[in-house]
């Protein structure tokens, strides 16, 4: 047959349907490659599906039905990313997000868990409605870059601080506050070895690292006879617990405001990062002009997912780095994105493997994310104690009070702040003002 034929029969077949859509050939791409860069991407993010479940537990959801919502809210996200943006990224709910949503929202400021999916589902409708207009980019520009990254820093330490207390590293101490814990304790000294597993892994550029040491530690506990085998797989269990149980209007309190807000920020900053480092890696950066193409497409995917998952019992749904290790895979287009959504799908009927794996086997990978996390403080201007001094107070005050919004109310005043009476006031954007008053009025009025 010559090699027209070939060409028109592969066009008219699936092959060339995903051509078409895709525009594979255009991104310098392939169905095999995509389905490579997909299935890397999903290996590299899986960890979520283990421990959502287990941090979201603790704000008293059911630990079956959050299992379910984080697999239903990383596809829902995914199919949008991949059919609507056309960008090689994974989404599932955010790490960072999940535990302020549990430890500080519910555990420490007492909400429930169905007002915090209330905080989770308003803060999405804000993100997409920044996402559609310009407010957004208003927004982001107007927060000082140092800002930017020390909250991505600070949910990494806060991440490490809880990860490190639900393993026993860190105890309580009534003479120190905190102390170390005792490694003669299983729970430690698996969680510790399971950091060790996945950071060298990583380093090695072993593939899905942050998996094999979540479930290395599993099967060492196991053996131990820590933990019960029920089986790998079953039929899912139900999600009817959490799906569309959000109280919206338990989140319209002045109280919540900067919850919502820290929910928002968090998620559009991280997420914006995300996107640009993903597309300078997938090329997907007009040369000519400078600009990312369909970035704006992405955002909306990004935020609309947000929005989904809070329906279906999820912490606010985000675009994940990893997905850079499926662009380097060879993905380069929303194909691959269908690839991780399918997996997360697929994964819905391992539930009694997630059932099995113990907090101190995720307590590892908490902490290796932490430190991945924190390397954001690297950008910082450190040569201006004005940008230096806010950034580290914004860091440092999310894991010494427990809480996300409380770090970022600090550092924001602080900074406005520090500018003004040095007589830096032309750094501080007019929306700084405008939270600087906000976060102040919180800690008077509401604390």
């Amino acid at each position: 047959m010559s090699e027209s034929k070939t060409e028109v029969l592969n066009n008219s077949g699936s092959e060339g349907i995903l051509e078409r859509f895709f525009q594979l050939k255009a991104h310098g791409s392939s169905v095999k490659n995509e389905m490579i860069g997909g299935i890397t991407t999903f290996a590299t993010m899986a960890y979520i599906i283990f421990v959502n479940p287990n941090i979201m537990a603790a704000s008293g959801m059911d630990k079956g039905a959050v299992f379910v919502a984080t697999c239903i809210g990383a596809a829902i996200g995914c199919l949008l990313m991949g059919l609507f943006a056309n960008w090689p990224v994974g989404l599932a709910p955010g790490m960072g997000l999940n535990a302020f949503f549990s430890f500080t929202v519910v555990s420490e400021m007492g909400y429930s868990w169905e007002v915090a999916l209330g905080a989770v589902f308003l803060s999405g409708l804000l993100f997409v409605g920044m996402s559609f207009y310009k407010v957004r980019e208003w927004i982001i520009d107007s927060i000082p870059p140092s800002l930017r990254f020390a909250m991505t820093a600070g949910v990494g330490l806060f991440l490490g601080l809880i990860g490190l207390k639900t393993a026993g590293i860190v105890v309580d101490n009534p003479a120190t506050l905190v102390s170390l814990g005792d490694f003669t304790k299983p729970e430690a000294l698996l969680a510790a070895i399971g950091f060790l597993i996945i950071a060298v892994l990583s380093e090695r550029k072993v593939f899905g690292a942050v998996l094999i040491g979540i479930l290395s530690v599993t099967l060492i506990g196991m053996m131990l006879g820590l933990v019960t085998y029920h089986g790998v797989f079953s039929a899912p269990p139900s999600i009817a617990p959490t799906f569309l149980a959000m109280d919206i209007s338990g989140a319209f309190q002045i109280s919540m405001v900067s919850v919502i807000l820290a929910f928002l920020f968090v998620n559009m900053f991280d997420t914006a990062g995300t996107l640009m480092g993903v597309a300078e890696r997938a090329n997907l950066i007009n040369h000519d002009t400078g600009r990312i193409e369909g970035l704006s497409k992405a955002l909306k995917a990004d935020s609309i997912a947000s929005v989904a998952g809070a329906c279906v019992g999820c912490p606010p749904v985000t675009s994940y780095v990893e997905s850079a290790a499926g662009v380097s895979a060879g993905a380069r287009t929303g194909l691959s994105a269908l690839v991780v959504g399918a997996l997360f799908v697929a994964a819905i009927f391992l539930s009694p493997l997630a059932g099995m794996i113990p907090a101190y086997a995720t307590s590892g990978a908490l902490i290796y994310v932490a430190f991945v996390m924190m390397s954001s403080m690297q950008h910082v201007n450190w040569k201006s104690f004005t940008d230096s001094a806010p950034a580290a107070i914004t860091a440092l005050m999310m894991p010494l009070t427990f809480s996300i919004a409380n770090g970022i109310a600090l550092g924001f005043i602080t900074y406005t702040v520090l500018k003004v009476t040095t007589g830096h006031q032309r750094d501080v954007s007019t929306s700084m003002y405008a939270l600087t008053a906000l976060f102040i009025a919180k800690l008077i009025y509401i604390g």
